[in-house]
């Protein structure tokens, strides 16, 4: 049994020499306070509890956001933050979007309350989401065939979505690409999913393994749900060709399988909301039934206001209706309701023409600027390199990461404890935290831990 020990002495509770003469004593004569006859100390134990909860260890830290808590400790002023994917200026300052400011001083303007929303969120966010998914005029818009729940960002659209699989397609398996990022894996299995990978990176290329992915899909049982990256894949950077798309969903529809696309980047990855939904675009065309998780984190940069949705395509209006009133019901008890903050900013956006306008001509300032980056890097790179090695996977890559195929933990640690390049151990880098002042820095750095270091 744990302890603790209370000393009396030199307090004020007894005096330091104690006459006990003038003690009261019990019908023995003794005294409780007094184990001699000469005292100077007197010593109590309290007995303390154990706690119920000494068999909770603790957790590692998270490898994601652990980077950025290391970052901050570091004091040299060379040090970069390449780990976590937000968006910054060329300073290196966290940015708000100009759209954004708008919307919320029209909030402001009308005196919109803070009312309960409904559990399946705020009705014109879930309206423009979809039309923005989609297109207004697509035909399973027209045709009410979208179940959609705004969720918390992409990843509370990604639990519920994964809680509807393991109660209504028990047994069922999902298979997520190699690599794919950190958090999926988290979800299924906190949500009892069953999940496998399929193969995507080749470190021999630093490309996709198209063969490799198309096999693995191919050989998944039937039914199984595929996770698909709709555009700028995280951590890698590589996206399918429209040809390899099509490809996808073929062998996709031959197998019976139900996709299930995480939208984290449209609009973000090349300027354009159009192309960026290209692949869920023609999954929809087909009249194939699919899922996906959407965010507002990067295009709008929102990341703190949780904003999100889960659409579920369907092949009719009533099964879209009773999909609908089921994610309502996981909703419930998890988080009863949505935010309407970030819902609103969406709707404010995309439903004013002119905020609108200036929504995508920031994002393709944003998607530009980290595109210019990524140039400066590739020809930093080539520049200083005189190994003769090919960087232009680089160029190829898209969106706001790069695996630099610095796979190794070694070299990932020497681009930290040398370079004070704070960065993931799978070698994936965010150009949204690099500026172009310090590409040439990054450069050596990237170059030094990859020869150098075994």
């Amino acid at each position: 049994m744990a302890s603790s020990m209370l000393s009396l002495g030199s307090t004020s509770l007894l005096p330091r020499e104690i006459n006990k003469d003038k003690l009261k004593l019990g019908p023995s004569g003794s005294n409780p306070f007094l184990r001699t006859k000469s005292l100077s100390r007197v010593t109590m134990s309290v007995s303390v509890k154990p706690s119920r909860f000494e068999g909770i260890t603790m957790a590692p830290p998270d490898p994601i956001l652990g980077v950025s808590e290391a970052f901050k400790a570091d004091t040299n002023e060379l040090k970069l933050n390449l780990g976590v994917g937000a968006y910054r200026t060329e300073e290196l300052q966290p940015y708000v979007l100009n759209v954004v400011k708008k919307a919320e001083n029209l909030m402001l303007e009308r005196g919109d309350n803070k009312e309960y929303l409904p559990i399946e969120g705020l009705a014109a966010f879930n309206k423009a989401t979809a039309e923005l998914l989609f297109g207004a005029g697509h035909p399973v818009i027209k045709e009410q065939k979208v179940a959609t729940i705004q969720g918390l960002s992409g990843t509370g659209s990604l639990r519920l979505a994964a809680a509807l699989i393991e109660r209504y397609f028990p047994g069922a398996k999902v298979l997520i690409s190699a690599p794919t990022w950190g958090n999926h894996k988290n979800i299924f299995n906190d949500a009892k999913v069953p999940w496998s990978e399929y193969r995507y990176y080749d470190p021999k290329t630093i490309g996709l393994d198209f063969e490799g992915m198309i096999q693995d899909i191919k050989e998944a049982p039937e039914g199984s749900f595929i996770l698909l990256h709709g555009c700028a894949h995280n951590p890698t950077g590589i996206d399918p060709t429209p040809e390899q798309w099509v490809k996808i969903a073929d062998v996709i529809q031959e197998k019976n399988h139900i996709p299930f696309f995480d939208v984290a980047y449209q609009g973000f990855a090349s300027g354009s909301l159009d192309e960026d939904a290209a692949s869920v675009r023609l999954f929809a065309e087909r009249g194939m039934e699919f899922f996906v998780a959407q965010s507002y984190s990067k295009n709008l940069g929102l990341y703190a206001e949780r904003i999100g949705a889960i659409n579920v395509v369907c092949s009719s209006a009533d099964a879209a209706t009773r999909v609908k009133s089921q994610l309502k019901r996981i909703a419930r008890p998890m988080y009863s309701n949505p935010p309407v903050h970030g819902a609103r900013i969406v709707a404010n956006v995309v439903g004013d023409a002119t905020m609108f306008g200036e929504w995508k001509a920031e994002m393709e300032m944003m998607a530009g600027r980290i595109k210019t980056v990524r140039q400066r890097l590739y020809d930093s790179l080539v520049s200083k390199d005189k190994s003769g090695k090919d960087w232009s996977f680089i160029l190829k890559q898209i969106g706001m990461f790069s695996f630099t195929g610095l796979n190794k933990a070694q070299q990932s640690d020497n681009m930290t404890n040398k370079w004070h390049v704070y960065m993931t151990k799978d070698g994936r880098i965010s150009l949204a935290g690099l500026s172009m002042a310090k590409c040439e820095y990054l450069a050596d750095a990237i170059i030094d831990s990859y020869h150098n270091v075994s």
